[in-house]
């Protein structure tokens, strides 16, 4: 058949689906790797891969056939496939000769037989040699024996006298025919001498000699003789000849034309031809013959080591394959025969594979228990095939073995728990710190990336303040912290591999933010405003160590940031007062007297432990007197001290323009009241600033009684620094005067009730 042809549908004979031969990769296997069959995935048949001679493959044996195995993958199976081959009539008989001379005596007796050399048909069957003839047959005919093989042995025997004298030379024609249609024959030329006197033929001693060879046996080894007689005294000897003899014959053996023995002259291999037939032809000198048959066993010697073939076989497994999964499909073979053929497979021990007979020779190799691919990522397995000869021959195959990943292994921090600290006051995208987790899976499945766990902080979301780098785990912070704010957070990392589906795991970072000394101290006592005098009062006759006052400030720091300190930076008599150094108690170191100035005024600094470290600044007036006129009569001299906080707020700014305008509304409603009055009482005032009036009564009157009418003089304005109030003499009951330096006012009464008024004085008092 030509190539090409179709054989067979094995898609629809194993009832499956096209689809299964794509993907399945369906393909032939066969053990000596002469592909005559191929397979067409596209459709499922079996098609002529290369042309096929049936002589060429089986030789005489009438049963051809050829074996094969198709494979399949995901999952692995295995199909047995024969084809067998049909004879057709392509070949014709064929003589080893063209031309055959044969002597005869002409004393051969009737009957007398002379074997022929057959032809031959490399068909069988019908197709093979069927019928001879003989032309002409005046003094012979054929004889055709059938042997126990099947095989045609043909001879002339004589039915008619020859006569020399009459005939020398007779020429006849021999046919060959075989069964087939059309039939084919062939023709060989048979010319026969006719000798002188010889009146008896040799004979062998046995019809047919049975021996036997080991193959690879020496050259020269003797493997059989054979013997022939003759009756004839004049006989010049025997000479022993092969006949029909083929060319594996004539390569392998020769015999000796004088003894007849049979000798070994090439290699003689069991796994070729495991049966020698000889036929041996003893011929006198007057021409007669005689034939025999020697048939040679070649015993198997165990000189061919098992051959393994991988027929399939997945070079990478998945870790969760299941036990019985098969790996690869072996074919062991060993051409030798009996125990010699007999094969054991295994592979190494301590192995999570096994490996399986399936079929004659074939063997599967499978997972046996659970594979771990993070243990083990290569197998290198030894499969060894060892046969059953003395002594044992074997073969061994490595199959190096790669366990693909699985996802099955979630990624884990190196750490339990991360903690980082930060300085406050950060600048943006600080590193803060660097989470890693190893994933023991591989490729994509092992590639971990980083994600914050969403949360609030401080009723904003995480993402505001933190962001992760997906990739590396380093951790940034997205904005400055304020420990004075936020102290410490703690937050979730996820690390996710690449897996599907993705693996993951979570670790907490506690995240502690360091202080910094960012903050000065702030005083809390004595209050300082801009307009008002702090004063505190000192008796003179204090004691040593008496507390004059304390001064109370605090840091929003903490630590050794907070840590404060009071130390007087300046003073009016610094060997008078001293300042505690930590808690800035302001106490008397000796004694007051009355050189003391009544006018004392402290400078004290609270300064932090920070590095650098910072500091704040009160002023202090302290009045040094017994009682409140007396303070009051010095307390004009004060020089207030304004501060100005140069961090205005927004609010402060509107809440200062709101009160100017208050305060410029109120003026503007004041000068329209006194205008109004001063038209009324045809008086002139002039605006000036109202300070607390502390009336004097002489000794000769009651408190809170005026007889008369007293004049005061004072002067002050809201600004001023310098306010000076004193009492004069006395105007007359109608009129009083009122002077000072920003102008003076006269006004005319008969009669006026003037008010009193009581000024109480304490420590610290702020006017």
């Amino acid at each position: 058949m030509s190539v090409g042809s179709f054989v067979g549908n094995i898609a629809s004979d194993l009832g499956l689906e096209p689809k299964r031969l794509i993907s399945g990769k369906a393909r032939v296997f066969t053990s000596d790797s002469s592909e005559y069959i191929g397979l067409d995935k596209e459709n499922g048949h079996l098609v002529v891969k290369n042309k096929i001679d049936r002589e060429e493959l089986c030789g005489e044996i009438s049963a051809c056939s050829v074996s094969f195995d198709v494979i399949f993958d995901n999952p692995m199976e295995l199909y047995r496939v024969t084809v067998d081959i049909q004879d057709i009539n392509d070949n014709s008989p064929i003589f080893p000769k063209s031309k055959i001379e044969q002597e005869i005596s002409e004393l051969a007796v009737l009957g007398a037989r002379f074997p022929l050399e057959s032809a031959i048909d490399p068909d069988v069957g019908v197709n093979t040699l069927q019928k001879y003839t003989l032309q002409p047959t005046d003094h012979f005919k054929l004889n055709v024996q059938n042997s126990e093989d099947g095989s045609k042995n043909v001879e002339m025997v004589l039915h008619s006298p020859l006569d020399r004298e009459k005939k020398k030379h007779h020429n006849l024609v021999l046919t060959a025919f075989d069964g087939g249609k059309p039939q084919r024959s062939a023709t060989v030329q048979i010319n026969i001498i006719v000798l002188d006197v010889n009146d008896n033929a040799p004979v062998f001693s046995q019809s047919s000699y049975k021996t036997s060879v080991v193959e690879n046996a020496p050259k020269s080894t003797i493997v059989t003789k054979v013997s022939a007689t003759d009756a004839d005294e004049s006989s010049h000897g025997i000479q022993y000849y092969f006949e029909h003899a083929t060319s594996a014959v004539k390569a392998l053996f020769s015999i000796d034309a004088d003894s007849g023995e049979v000798k070994v002259i090439g290699d003689i291999d069991y796994e070729k031809h495991k049966q020698f037939k000889i036929k041996v032809k003893a011929k006198d000198h007057g021409g007669l013959t005689d034939s025999c048959e020697i048939i040679i066993d070649v015993i198997d010697v165990n000189d061919n080591t098992p051959k393994i073939t991988i027929m399939s076989f997945s070079s990478a497994v998945s870790e969760d394959a299941a036990p019985g999964t098969v790996i690869a499909m072996i074919n062991v073979q060993d051409l030798d025969s009996g125990d010699n053929s007999k094969i054991t497979c295994s592979i190494d021990l301590n192995s999570p594979f096994k490996i399986v007979s399936s079929l004659t020779n074939y063997y599967n190799l499978v997972t046996e228990s659970e594979l771990d691919r993070e243990q083990t990522a290569e197998y290198n397995i030894t499969i060894t095939a060892v046969d059953g000869g003395n002594p044992p021959l074997s073969s061994k195959e490595i199959l190096n073995l790669k366990i693909s990943d699985v996802n099955d292994h979630a990624p884990q921090f190196e750490q339990e728990s991360y903690k980082a600290f930060i300085a406050e006051n950060n600048p943006q995208s600080t590193t803060i710190q660097t989470v890693k987790a190893e994933d023991m899976d591989w490729g994509p499945n092992a590639k971990v990336s980083y994600f914050l766990i969403d949360g609030d902080l401080n009723g904003a979301p995480l993402a505001s303040y933190i962001s992760i780098n997906s990739e590396t785990g380093v951790i940034y912070a997205e904005k400055s912290f304020d420990y004075e704010q936020l102290k410490s957070f703690k937050m979730q990392v996820k690390a996710q591999d690449g897996g599907s589906p993705p693996l993951s795991n979570n670790v907490t970072l506690n995240i502690i933010i360091q202080d910094q000394n960012d903050n000065a101290p702030q005083v809390l006592y004595p209050v300082q405003t801009g307009g008002s005098v702090v004063a505190e009062i000192v008796p003179r006759a204090a004691d040593v160590g008496y507390l004059v006052t304390k001064v109370v400030a605090v840091d929003v720091d903490s630590g050794q940031n907070a840590w404060l300190s009071y130390k007087l930076q300046k003073a009016t008599d610094r060997a008078l007062f001293e300042v505690g150094l930590q808690n800035g108690e302001i106490r008397t170191v000796r004694q007051v007297t009355d050189k003391d100035a009544v006018k004392q005024k402290l400078t004290v600094v609270v300064e932090d432990n920070g590095q650098p470290s910072r500091s704040a600044v009160v002023s202090i007036n302290v009045a040094v007197a017994d009682s409140f006129p007396e303070v009051l009569s010095e307390f004009t001299d004060f020089t207030h001290e304004k501060q100005y906080n140069d961090n205005l707020t927004f609010y402060l700014v509107l809440a200062l323009a709101v009160v100017s305008l208050l305060f410029i509304v109120s003026v503007i409603s004041i000068i329209s009241v006194k205008i109004y009055r001063w038209r009324q009482n045809k008086l002139f005032y002039k605006s000036g600033a109202n300070l607390p009036v502390i009336p004097y009564y002489p000794p000769v009157y009651a408190d809170g009684t005026l007889q008369h009418v007293y004049n005061y003089e004072m002067c002050g304005t809201t600004d001023s620094r310098m306010s000076d109030m004193k009492f004069v003499r006395p105007y007359s009951q109608n009129t009083l005067v009122s002077q000072s330096r920003l102008g003076t006012v006269q006004r005319e009464k008969k009669e006026q009730e003037v008010d009193d008024l009581t000024l109480e004085v304490r420590p610290g008092l702020m006017f």
